[in-house]
């Protein structure tokens, strides 16, 4: 396919990343740069435990309900 046989919808444009020139549906890096950023920066999941919540000592709870 050549840049000029653009399906409809997709734009030609040069990739932010690479600079070539590409026809993709949106604007943004193309599919080799996507898939290049996708393999350096995939993360690996893992569990989180938060610690519980703790109020602050000097919090009082129901200050306006003891307020004289």
């Amino acid at each position: 396919m050549s840049m000029t046989d653009a399906a409809p919808g997709n734009s030609q444009f040069e990739c932010p990343r690479c600079r070539s020139d590409v026809v993709e549906s949106w604007y943004g890096p193309c599919n080799s740069c996507r898939q290049q950023l996708r393999s350096d920066f995939a993360g690996q999941s893992r569990e989180v435990t938060a610690a519980e919540y703790e109020p602050k000592m000097n919090v009082t709870p129901n200050a306006v309900a003891t307020k004289d």
